[in-house]
């Protein structure tokens, strides 16, 4: 029997190279999504608190309400970073639109430098929309000598629209928890390094 297939017509060439320019096509535009992906779902997060992810303010609000909040930290550090992490404080209570600082102790255990970034999430879920920090260890590398300690502060407030939003109704508590991991940034000499240790606004 013979195997071998007939020759294309030109017609079935041209529907072939449709096909395959098809292909490559939704292939491209899926590629630039999955990409466009990320920063969209960052903005997301931060407009809406999706995901715990919190706000950003450079000043405090003019206003304060009566209604009170139970502020409690949690603190994490990720294997392969030797560090002791913690608040200076377990919990705090604050009225919405009151500014509070809360510090926290970072110490090096090791006898090398090291250097960590922090993550953070707030719960219960949507509540990070109507948290606003207004200075975060967060928002810089920290590097620390051998042995080294600091203390570096978060300062934040509870936004007061959280009271026109009903669905935040039942919130008396929110938890602020950070995770510190290893750094992956490429590394100066500690020395020469300008002290980031509070972020500069």
């Amino acid at each position: 029997m013979n195997s071998e297939q007939p020759p294309k017509s030109e017609a079935q060439k041209k529907r072939d190279f449709k096909v395959a320019a098809s292909a490559g096509s939704i292939a491209l535009v899926t590629l630039g999504l999955s990409f466009a992906a990320v920063p969209f779902y960052t903005w997301f997060c931060k407009t809406t608190g999706y995901g715990g992810t919190t706000q950003v303010a450079v000043s405090a609000p003019v206003d304060q309400i009566d209604r009170t909040f139970e502020i409690r930290f949690d603190s994490n550090t990720s294997p392969g970073l030797p560090w002791k992490f913690h608040p200076e404080q377990s919990s705090i209570i604050v009225h919405g639109g009151e500014v509070a600082t809360v510090n926290y102790v970072i110490e090096n255990q090791s006898d090398e430098p090291t250097a960590g970034m922090a993550v953070y999430n707030v719960a219960p879920d949507g509540a990070g929309s109507y948290f606003d920090k207004i200075v975060c260890f967060c928002f810089t590398e920290q590097k620390l000598e051998p042995r080294e300690q600091i203390i570096v502060p978060v300062t934040f407030f509870v936004d007061p629209d959280i009271a026109k939003d009903r669905n935040m109704n039942s919130v008396t508590s929110i938890a602020l928890s950070y995770t510190f991991y290893p750094s992956t940034k490429p590394r100066k000499p500690l020395a020469s390094v300008e002290d980031t240790s509070v972020p500069k606004l």
